[in-house]
């Protein structure tokens, strides 16, 4: 009995007949995970970037503000915003937050907030009226006022479905306004 299997073992070593099928059959689950993965890790860079970009842009644009602000106004900014964030649809798949922060006698507040976009949830820097958290390193002095924009993106895997969580991008940007005061709520 050994004897028969040693010489099929042989045997079949020398057959060289259905080698490559094997080898594609074991490399190409390989090939395709790498495939997927390169995808997904792509789309994720690309979609942090944006987020980055849509935040910074925002808070940019309403601090180059001259004037009261007017809901309007933040409106098209964030219409704006949105062309920043294409292919990505950040009005189904996310929101923006746009704080005014000022300082007045030791105390930071969030002297006014608007969102838009489908997403909810709250700012990282407070609610409108309520004492305002700053990040480590960011200092208002007395008097002035800061713009903060919020960017928040609902991830999900295209490729991958339901082997990764669904994940909430976040990033923010905070500019001083240019041309005075952005503490006047919009209208």
């Amino acid at each position: 009995m050994i004897n028969r299997i040693c010489k099929c073992l042989k045997r079949l070593r020398k057959d060289r007949k259905g080698t490559l099928a094997v080898e594609m059959a074991m490399a190409t689950p390989v090939l395709v995970g790498l495939l997927l993965s390169g995808i997904e890790v792509t789309r994720y860079v690309l979609l942090n970037q944006k987020v980055e970009r849509a935040a910074a842009t925002m808070a940019d644009l309403v601090s180059q503000v001259d004037v009261a602000v007017s809901n309007s106004m933040l409106t098209n900014m964030y219409d704006a915003t949105t062309y920043v964030m294409s292919p990505f649809d950040i009005n189904a798949d996310g929101h923006i937050v746009v704080s005014s922060i000022a300082t007045s006698g030791g105390s930071t507040t969030v002297v006014w907030q608007r969102s838009f976009g489908a997403g909810s949830g709250g700012s990282m820097f407070g609610v409108q009226g309520g004492p305002a958290t700053l990040p480590p390193g960011l200092i208002v002095r007395d008097g002035e006022d800061i713009v903060a924009t919020e960017v928040f993106f609902n991830y999900t895997s295209v490729t991958i479905k339901g082997v990764l969580d669904p994940v909430t991008l976040h990033n923010y940007a905070v500019f001083r306004p240019r041309f005075g005061s952005l503490t006047t709520p919009p209208t």
